[in-house]
């Protein structure tokens, strides 16, 4: 067998059939909490409050209850710190990026001779997710090779395809039988073409060492237009027309090697394997809500966010390197890289509505409690068209992986004349049934603003810690690190009255 292989198909771009996966819809269907410094440091219970920017996101009546027109900004440092767990080894990787997070304006239009006293419009725009971030997992498994991926793939493919067709002319599933095979890493059990039945040629014996790191760049942005109008100062009506954006890109670099008793016959002791996916799309939801001021003290509010209807583009290219080894010592490397992106075909990803009910009492010019409870059923989240069978299997999947989950945000503020102290609390469960691929989620917030008058300074401190399991691959190797992360962040908000 030649042991030296460079396939190269330079500059090629191909349509290939789907290869999304749930992990794709639970990415763009969670948020998380940003926005405005005040916004944050009372952890985003701003649903029967309106009167700051960010509020919209929870309650699009919150934009009649400002008094005057104002601006604001927000820039964020986000600091992610991911401690893994890979069969007992532990490994700590931090990711550190400033970003504008949050850009709006609302003018309001006063009509104090008519019972609707009051009428706003607002444009905000925020990250409604940042995705930089890394995740690095080290580890020896005692059983698994990441052979088992390319064998999942490989059995029940004929041997000819993999022997007579190149990378860009196959289908996703083939794609992965290709490489493994094109690499040596696994082998067929006849030379005929007609075998479909494939075999590991990396060193057996166990304790395999492995490294998997992931990186990933991008956000999920959402462009809101606002209008809100309150009856008699008691009533406070709103709605968001809102455009989305993703941009997401992801690099993951998996290693192996074992050092296994070996024999003359060569078999494979490293592996390298390369993925990089780039994601991007735009997307539409709309929001609806209503706050009631009850007296001067309490306030209630009730939301409802539609679903978000994306429509995505995916593109995707590997490469592997494999270095085989006998008793005598190691051949040159075999390297697969067909230099060729896969450009999937585009679809559709509808994520789960949300409803959210408020409660907030206000203690005169002093300070305010404030309470947000709100549930999203993440079985609704669907890929379409959902005749399509990749499609119709996959939602079937997510359907019975999924359940509704709650979430509940506490905020509060007091001010001492143009001071004001705030903090938060924010708990949100698992979108698995599971509660252990992704678990729940705690947060704890804080901060401070003054007031100038024209102007107002705002800043806040926002943890938030949940546990999850990060596997390397879907099929095959499944074996997942135990990952604990937790993600702080620093924002400064400065608002102009207009």
């Amino acid at each position: 067998m030649k042991k030296y292989l460079i396939l190269l198909i330079t500059g090629l771009t191909i349509h290939v059939a789907q290869s999304q996966e749930s992990v794709d819809a639970i990415r763009y269907s969670m948020d998380n909490l940003n926005g405005t410094a005040r916004y944050r440091a009372m952890s985003g219970a701003f649903g029967a409050l309106g009167g700051d920017l960010s509020s919209l996101n929870s309650n699009p009546a919150g934009s009649a209850v400002f008094a005057n027109n104002q601006m604001g900004f927000s820039l964020s440092s986000y600091n992610n710190k991911n401690e893994s767990n890979y069969f007992g080894t532990q490994f700590t990787e931090k990711n550190d990026k400033i970003k504008l997070n949050q850009g709006g304006i609302v003018f309001v239009f006063q009509n104090p001779k008519n019972d609707w006293k009051k009428f706003s419009l607002a444009i905000n725009y925020e990250n409604t997710n940042n995705f930089d971030n890394a995740v690095v997992s080290i580890g020896t498994n005692p059983n698994r090779s990441i052979s088992e991926y390319f064998l999942h793939y490989a059995n029940g493919i004929p041997l000819s395809t993999l022997e007579d067709f190149s990378y860009p002319n196959l289908l996703h599933d083939e794609q992965q039988a290709f490489l493994g095979y094109q690499a040596y890493i696994i082998n067929p059990v006849s030379t005929a073409g007609n075998n479909t039945q494939y075999t590991s040629n990396v060193a057996p014996g166990g304790n395999y060492y492995q490294e998997n790191a992931i990186y990933t760049s991008g956000y999920n942005g959402k462009l809101s237009f606002n209008a809100a109008t309150s009856y008699k100062n008691k009533l406070y009506l709103g709605i968001n027309l809102n455009t989305h954006f993703i941009d997401y890109t992801q690099s993951s670099l998996f290693y192996e090697d074992n050092n296994n008793n070996l024999n003359s016959d060569y078999q494979v002791t490293q592996v390298e394997f390369n993925n990089e996916l780039y994601s991007y799309g735009s997307g539409f939801s709309f929001q609806l809500g209503a706050i009631a001021k009850i007296t001067n003290e309490i306030r209630f509010g009730l939301a409802y966010e539609s679903p978000t209807w994306y429509n995505i583009y995916d593109e995707f290219s590997q490469r592997i390197t494999a270095v085989s080894s006998n008793s005598s010592g190691s051949l040159p490397a075999d390297v697969v890289n067909p230099n060729s992106t896969n450009i999937y075909d585009p679809y559709k990803l509808q994520t789960p509505a949300k409803y959210t009910g408020s409660f907030a009492y206000v203690f005169g010019k002093k300070g305010l409690l404030s309470i947000d409870y709100a549930l999203k059923d993440y079985s609704n989240t669907k890929f379409k068209p959902e005749n399509d069978p990749y499609f119709r299997g996959l939602n079937n999947v997510m359907s019975n992986t999924f359940v509704n989950t709650q979430e509940i945000r506490i905020g509060g503020e007091y001010k001492i004349q143009a001071l004001s102290l705030r903090a938060g609390y924010r708990f949100e469960e698992s979108p698995y049934k599971n509660n252990t691929t992704i678990g729940d989620l705690r947060g704890y917030s804080t901060g401070i603003g003054y007031n100038f008058g024209n102007t107002k300074l705002d800043l806040s401190y926002a943890t938030s810690e949940r546990n999850k399991q990060q596997g390397f691959f879907t099929q095959g190797l499944t074996s997942a690190a135990k990952v604990n992360s937790k993600l702080d962040t620093v924002t400064l908000t400065l608002l102009f009255e207009l």
